[in-house]
């Protein structure tokens, strides 16, 4: 009889264990699912940020980098609504960008030593300030490209300078915005 007992009480235990499990893992999987896009990592006291118009240090000699460079960034957050753009005088923090270098070099190479794709590489040094706390978030460096092919005309060649551009700028507001 004690053994019928107990055999009972095992199956009971173990008609428990189940459930249980279960429980726990869907407890643990809710908990860690949850993620916000929203720039949530963002101080709540950071509203606003100033974009002034970046430095162009690239000796490259690229008509309009800079002014394309800014307007973009711009439009990024202003899409993104993460922070609001203000003018420094106003804003809760800023980031201030120097395009460091733009190279223009082959990168695919076919038979016969023929160039038939180049790639455009631009890097800029970012600095994000928070202006309420008065100190530096982050100081970092952004390198991207964009692909253009050989003997292409210039219009190729800008879009790939915007390609690069978008790529980084993209980088930038992520890192801004959710690298807390």
């Amino acid at each position: 009889m004690n053994k019928i007992k107990k055999q009972i009480n095992i199956q009971k235990t173990q008609s428990l264990v189940l459930p249980l499990f279960i429980i726990i893992v869907m407890i643990n999987f809710a908990g860690c699912c949850v993620y916000s896009f929203t720039g949530a990592s963002v101080p709540k006291y950071l509203k606003t940020i100033s974009i002034p118009p970046a430095l162009d240090r690239s000796s490259s000699g690229e008509p309009g980098l800079s002014d394309i460079f800014t307007n973009k960034l711009t439009q990024k957050f202003i899409d993104d609504n993460t922070l609001r753009v203000a003018n420094k005088s106003t804003a809760d923090a800023t980031i201030d960008c120097v395009i460091t270098s733009l190279t223009d070099m082959p990168v695919v190479v076919a038979a016969g030593e023929n160039v038939t794709s180049r790639r455009i590489t631009i890097s800029v040094q970012v600095t994000y300030r928070d202006l309420v706390k008065k100190k530096t978030i982050y100081e970092k460096s952004f390198s991207n490209y964009g692909d253009y092919p050989s003997g292409g005309s210039l219009s190729l060649r800008r879009n790939a300078i915007e390609t690069a551009i978008d790529h980084i700028t993209d980088d930038i507001l992520l890192e801004t915005v959710s690298g807390w």
